[in-house]
């Protein structure tokens, strides 16, 4: 039987002694998706119009975009669901977890947005303990978003808000082999050794958190990151991929957890499959190399 689609909910009330139902991610999630397609509108106007961006200490960049939508998802975070802690990359990157948090990527991407390529994201995850329970990823150039509360859903952005989720799922590995996501920007000689050890059929360059996406829906099966990442760069992508029937898997194997390490937030080297029988097969250094 094919699952019904997603439909819209009341919003759940959050709090931080309590985890939300499985029915309630759903309905937080379709919200995420909705304040993360706004934050896209905005995105968008820069995008079109011209962006003034610096570099940051890391040698990342950031831009007025960058800015301008985070401090629309953090005032909507704020607004719908009050006292509970939002992680931000640009300026809240310091802030400490809770037992539930918001990790918030306003333009994953930044590199890719600034040429136009329209290959970024947004990303927003809520995190439980130390686990995603629902998250949005919006592709606002490409009109796509995915959520996942219980279940991972796709929908297309028509006037930037959601249109109709339906249910995605990743793919087993097909005959010819897999399909690679490969960053456009980013690359290591460990990304390079993992994909060795599996069987790739072809690469696709892609952008992003969006290979997160690509995986939930079976436009790809792996993705392999062994340079530096932050929890904000992961928590959605991860959640949706995971909810689709994928796995991120660490060095050791195991998922990631967020909010282990409050102050810094940094990755570990990963691989995301969206067949996770592959799972096993991850050879991952330990470390990510320091960031030049």
């Amino acid at each position: 039987m094919t699952p019904a689609p997603m439909t819209c909910a009341p919003t759940p009330v959050l709090s931080l002694d309590r985890v939300p139902e499985p029915a309630e991610r759903d309905a937080v999630a379709v919200r995420l998706a909705e304040i993360a397609c706004a934050a896209g509108v905005i995105l968008r106007r820069y995008e079109l119009g011209g962006c003034r961006h610096h570099l940051k200490e890391d040698g990342s960049p950031t831009s007025q975009a960058d800015l301008a939508a985070e401090a629309q998802i953090v005032a909507a975070l704020a607004e719908t669901w009050p006292g509970i802690p939002v992680i931000a990359e640009e300026t809240a990157a310091e802030a400490a977890p809770a037992a539930l948090f918001f990790l918030v990527d306003p333009l994953d991407g930044t590199k890719d947005f600034l040429k136009g390529t329209g290959e970024y994201t947004v990303n927003i995850a809520l995190v439980s303990g130390e686990r995603p329970v629902a998250a949005a990823l919006a592709a606002p150039a490409l009109g796509r978003v995915w959520a996942a509360g219980d279940r991972a859903v796709e929908a297309p952005i028509v006037e930037g808000v959601p249109g109709a989720f339906t249910p995605v799922a990743a793919r087993p590995v097909p005959a010819e082999g897999m399909t690679a996501l490969v960053s456009r920007s980013h690359g290591e000689a460990a990304d390079e050794a993992c994909l060795a050890a599996l069987p790739i059929g072809r690469r696709r360059g892609v952008s992003s958190a969006l290979k997160f996406g690509l995986l939930a829906c079976g436009e790809g099966d792996v993705y392999v990151r062994c340079g530096p990442t932050m929890e904000w760069d992961t928590a959605a992508g991860d959640h949706v991929l995971t909810q689709a029937g994928g796995r991120l898997v660490g060095p050791d194997g195991a998922p990631f957890g967020y909010g282990r390490r409050p102050g810094q937030y940094r990755n570990g080297p990963f691989a995301a499959f969206g067949d996770p029988a592959y799972a096993a097969r991850a050879v991952l250094p330990a470390t990510s190399p320091k960031r030049a």
